[in-house]
């Protein structure tokens, strides 16, 4: 028996109180508040469970393992832990002191069929029209900006959205913890490392960005962008690297575009807040604004070109898709993703300009 199916098994043991959630294909994320408290999410929503660990010791023994496949410690000294499980879900951990009712211990499940467009427009997400204008802006090398709070779906939306890049190019995905599915067969995938007990030096996201720029890429997709490598993102797309996509955390296209000027100012460039702003400004094209609504769905509300800074220096976004509220027959009303009748700019650098439908 080799080591992963020695931890797998191991792990069975050790999570059998959450192990039903693990094996349940409607349970997208398990939340442990300590031994005692568990939730589950499904379909949007949280649910608290009547599941429970035999204890703190149980529970805690249950992370250690965890830590351990992936030569990890998680103790008083280093309370934080990010990690895998074999079948590819995403564990995050918090030891106490710093957790303060026990272990707190999250796992966001690893999806084996990633969405497709298709899937979010059969969901209510997207409209056909909209998700076709978007296929079109990937296919004629539009840079894209994914924005959106915790878990409103940027990253499965990111990955349907890949698909319409051509099958031709090279793609170089970078990623803090590998999430992406991409379909086409030229892609190759680059995984940050933390630094590790053992004196292993950390491998940040931005020493990985650099270094694909040397890996004759298509086309970069940055999983999300959390640093100064937002810098290096925003300058490839300047020179030569366009039809880059990432996602942001932001409540609006406009804060997407202000928290990526956030992240630019964060490298060790003493760079003017002014040619951030400017350089942001040229390069980012869309800004897809993705939310949760009440009821747990997630949904794309609008999508946003950036047009020249006005002339105070500020973002000038426009809404090309915004929602509508229309009543359904049964009197409620629905949200409905609808064209505001504005023109792309980048059209008319096109050849063929298709109309927003």
């Amino acid at each position: 028996m080799d080591r992963e199916s020695v931890y797998s098994a191991s792990l069975n043991f050790f999570l059998a109180p959450v192990q039903r959630f693990l094996e349940d294909p409607t349970v997208t994320e398990i939340m442990v508040n300590g031994s005692q408290q568990i939730y589950v999410e499904r379909s949007g929503q949280l649910r608290a469970t009547n599941a429970s660990f035999e204890s703190e010791e149980t529970l805690k023994s249950a992370v250690r393992n965890i830590a351990q496949f992936v030569d990890r410690e998680i103790d008083e000294e280093h309370p934080i832990l990010d990690a895998r499980l074999p079948d590819g879900s995403r564990v995050h951990a918090v030891w106490p002191p710093c957790a303060r009712q026990g272990v707190y211990l999250t796992i966001r499940k690893f999806r084996r069929d990633a969405y497709a467009i298709q899937d979010f427009i059969r969901l209510g997400s997207i409209t056909p029209g909209a998700a076709e204008f978007l296929a079109h802006a990937v296919r004629v090398r539009r840079n894209i900006l994914i924005s959106g709070g915790t878990g409103t779906g940027k990253t499965s939306f990111l990955n349907a959205l890949s698909g319409a890049i051509p099958e031709n190019e090279r793609i170089v995905v970078i990623e803090d913890n590998t999430e992406l599915q991409l379909a086409q067969p030229h892609t190759l995938t680059l995984e940050a490392r933390p630094a590790q007990s053992d004196g292993t030096v950390a491998i940040e996201i931005r020493e990985l960005f650099r270094a694909s720029l040397r890996m004759r890429p298509d086309r970069i997709i940055v999983g999300e962008v959390r640093g100064g490598e937002a810098l290096d993102l925003v300058q490839s797309m300047l020179s030569g690297h366009a039809g880059s996509l990432s996602t942001v955390h932001a409540n609006s296209p406009r804060d997407a575009l202000l928290r990526l000027e956030t992240l630019s100012l964060m490298s060790e460039l003493d760079l003017p807040v002014h040619v951030a702003r400017v350089q942001i400004a040229s390069a980012i094209s869309l800004v897809v604004q993705l939310e949760r609504t009440e009821t747990g769905a997630r949904r794309i509300s609008r999508i946003g070109e950036q047009r020249d800074l006005d002339s105070e220096g500020r973002y000038q976004m426009t809404d090309l898709y915004h929602t509508v509220w229309q009543r359904s027959p049964s009197g409620s009303l629905q949200p409905l993703l609808m064209p505001t009748g504005e023109r792309p700019r980048y059209f008319d650098e096109l050849p063929e300009s298709p109309l927003l439908k």
